[in-house]
């Protein structure tokens, strides 16, 4: 299945939880995208968090025909409530496959309440990342839980799950299998479907049946 048949709306907005890969999840998707012709922008929308940010990959991302719409320069290592000017045209530009990556939690996605009126004329889809590795949110009440508050701060509804389980480069099959399961729990509690799994490529063929969206890791630590 290919990136636009698994997502395939026109805006696709990413939040969820701190530390569980939205950042890693929105950078590829924009690649995936891109890789199948799609004229593709990438929003970085995190105002909050100062690391792990998809303008990290502008780079890469840019070299692979997307678009990389972030705070300029001069406020990339800030952590100021500043957002991107021409945000506003990308949204209106219908020509365009756009990711929203958002901060973390209720804070981080409370950016998005300013463009909701924009976001509401348009096709898209909210997407609640899941990671069952992150201890904050590891039980699925505690995950439903902080999905219905990034729908109140934001005032939009989630359409869709991503389970995103993973321990960065020791991450087994076993442990997206764990994600799986909590995602499951999630879409019980709150009536919204898991719209897909994600993984390496290493372990692709142990979970076939998952039919997982492939990953390559591309955001590292501010260490490494």
């Amino acid at each position: 299945m290919t990136a636009v048949e698994r997502f395939p709306h026109r805006l696709t907005l990413v939040a969820g939880h701190y530390g569980t890969g939205k950042t890693e999840f929105s950078v590829n998707l924009a690649l995936a995208l891109a890789g199948e012709g799609e004229r593709t922008a990438l929003a970085d929308l995190d105002i909050v968090n100062p690391y792990f940010r998809s303008r990290e990959q502008r780079e890469l991302l840019e070299a692979a025909g997307v678009r990389v719409v972030a705070t300029s320069q001069a406020l990339a290592d800030a952590d100021v409530p500043a957002l991107p000017a021409e945000l506003h045209a990308l949204l209106e530009d219908r020509t365009v496959r756009a990711v929203l990556d958002t901060g973390g939690d209720p804070s981080g996605a409370r950016v998005l309440r300013r463009y909701r009126p924009r976001i509401l004329k348009e096709d898209y889809q909210l997407l609640y990342v899941v990671n069952a590795a992150r201890p904050e949110v590891r039980t699925a009440e505690r995950s439903a839980e902080v999905l219905r508050a990034i729908e109140a701060v934001t005032g939009l509804a989630c359409t869709g799950l991503v389970n995103n389980t993973h321990l960065c480069g020791e991450t087994e099959a076993e442990d997206i299998r764990e994600g799986a399961a909590l995602a499951a729990e999630v879409s019980r509690l709150t009536g919204i479907p898991v719209v897909c799994h994600t993984a390496e490529a290493r372990l692709a063929d142990r979970l076939g049946d998952l039919n997982p969206f492939p990953l390559e890791l591309r955001m590292r630590k501010p260490w490494e």
